[in-house]
C-alpha cells in the first residue's frame, strides 16, 4: 500500500453523484481536460452493477486515466474504491481523483464519505458531495402531480440524492430559456433550501471551471445523513432491468456505421414505447478505425443525442450497448437482441462477445454511519 504520508496526502477525491442520464460521465470528461489545462495529473473511476461500460471507454479515448469499479455501488464496493484509488495512485500519483458512483445510487454521505473521513482522512481530501440532476427529472421530483413516467421508488432514490448533496447542479441549462432555467432553480432552492444550486451544462462546458474552483477550495464534505428506507431504496432499483453488452461487427458491404449505431438505439426506444415502460438511460458506442460514436438517450419518450462518427468505410467495428430500463433483465435482454437482428440484417456479421443482464440486488454498504465525522 502507498505511504500515505507521502504520496496520496495531497490527494482531493472529487465524488459526483446523480441519477442515470443526469450528465456525470460529461462532466468527468471535460472537468479532467480543465485540470489537465491547469497542469494537474487527474485519475477517474467509473462504477456501475456491470463490466463493458460505455462510459469508461468514453473517458479512456479521451486518453484520461481511468479503472472502473463493477459489480455494485461504491458504498457496496467500499473496499474496492480504497483499492482502486490506490492502484490509481500507484500507476500515475494523481492530484486529484474524480469518481462517479451508480446512478441508481444514493445514502453515500452515510456510507461511503463518512468512513473516507474516519478511516483514511490522513490520505483523502474530500470535497464538498456534488449531485447533477436534468431539469425534466427534478420536476419529477418537486411536483408529484405532474406525472412521471419513473416508478415512485426510482423517484424517491432521485430525491434522496439530491437531499443529501452538499451542492446540488442542474445540468443542461442549455436546454431551457432564460426563464424556464429561472423557475427551475428558484424551485430547487427552495425545496433543498439551504443546499447551493447550481446552474451548469456540461456539455458545453458551462458552469465547468467555476464549479471545479468551487469544489477544490471546499471544505465540508457529506454534511447530511438521511434516514433511508431500504425497502423502497432496494425497491427503486430492483424495477430496472441492468444490460451491458458488446459486439463484434464485420461488413458484408458498404455500411453507415453512424445510422447503423443509432439505429440500434432508436430500436431500443421503440421497443420500450411499445410496452409503455421508462428508460432510465441507454447508451450505444460504435468504434472503429475512422472513430467513435455515442448515441445517447434518458428517457424513453426523450431525442437521441449523438457526439462523434464514424469516418470512411472500415470493415469492422465494436459496439457497446448499455440499458438501463423499467423491465426484467430477460425481457431487455430479448428486446436488444432482436433489435440487433432487425437493425443490423444481413449487411452485418455479429459476433456477441459479452452480454451481461441484470437486476440489482438489495443494497448492502459496507459500512454505514449515523452521525456526520
Amino acid at each position: 500500500m502507498p505511504d500515505g504520508s507521502q504520496t496520496i496526502s495531497h490527494t482531493h477525491l472529487i465524488l459526483v453523484g446523480g441519477f442515470l442520464g443526469a450528465g456525470k460521465t460529461t462532466l468527468l470528461g471535460q472537468a479532467a481536460t480543465h485540470l489537465l489545462r491547469r497542469e494537474k495529473t487527474v485519475g477517474l473511476i467509473t462504477n456501475d452493477q456491470a463490466d463493458d461500460l460505455v462510459d469508461t471507454g468514453v473517458l479512456r479515448e479521451l486518453g484520461l486515466t481511468v479503472e472502473e469499479i463493477a459489480g455494485g455501488c461504491l458504498c457496496c464496493r467500499f473496499g474496492q474504491l480504497i483499492e482502486t484509488a490506490d492502484a490509481l495512485v500507484a500507476a500515475a500519483n494523481p492530484d486529484i481523483i474524480i469518481g462517479e458512483p451508480v446512478g441508481s445510487c444514493t445514502d453515500l454521505s452515510a456510507t461511503v464519505l463518512q468512513p473516507m473521513k474516519d478511516l483514511y482522512g490522513d490520505r483523502f481530501t474530500l470535497t464538498p458531495f456534488s449531485v447533477l440532476v436534468d431539469p425534466d427529472r427534478l420536476w419529477e421530483v418537486l411536483e408529484p402531480r405532474r406525472h412521471s413516467p419513473l416508478h415512485a421508488s426510482a423517484r424517491y432514490i432521485l430525491r434522496k440524492q439530491l437531499e443529501e448533496a452538499d451542492l446540488i447542479l442542474l445540468n443542461k441549462v442549455d436546454t431551457l430559456d432564460d426563464a424556464d432555467r429561472a423557475e427551475v432553480l428558484a424551485a430547487a432552492a427552495d425545496a433543498f433550501a439551504g443546499t447551493p444550486v447550481r446552474a451548469m451544462a456540461a456539455r458545453c462546458d458551462i458552469g465547468v471551471a467555476e464549479w471545479l474552483d468551487e469544489v477544490l477550495a471546499g471544505t465540508v464534505a457529506g454534511q447530511h445523513i438521511l434516514a433511508v428506507d431500504y425497502d423502497v431504496y432496494a425497491e427503486g432499483e430492483a424495477v430496472l432491468g441492468w444490460l451491458n453488452a458488446t459486439a463484434s461487427l464485420t461488413a458484408k458491404r458498404a455500411v453507415d456505421w453512424n445510422a447503423l449505431a443509432v439505429g440500434v438505439l432508436a430500436g431500443i426506444q421503440q421497443a420500450s414505447a411499445a410496452r409503455a415502460t421508462e428508460i432510465a438511460h441507454a447508451k450505444v458506442s460504435l468504434q472503429a478505425d475512422g472513430g467513435q460514436l455515442v448515441a445517447n438517450l434518458t428517457s424513453t419518450g426523450g431525442q437521441i443525442a449523438t457526439r462523434g462518427e464514424i469516418i470512411g468505410a472500415p470493415l469492422t467495428a465494436t459496439l457497446t450497448i448499455n440499458a438501463r430500463v423499467e423491465m426484467t433483465p430477460e425481457a431487455l435482454r430479448g428486446i436488444v437482441e432482436q433489435v440487433l437482428r432487425t437493425v443490423v440484417g444481413d449487411a452485418v456479421q455479429v459476433s456477441i462477445t459479452a452480454m451481461h443482464s441484470l437486476s440489482p440486488g438489495r443494497p448492502t454498504p459496507t459500512h454505514r454511519y449515523a452521525a456526520v465525522v
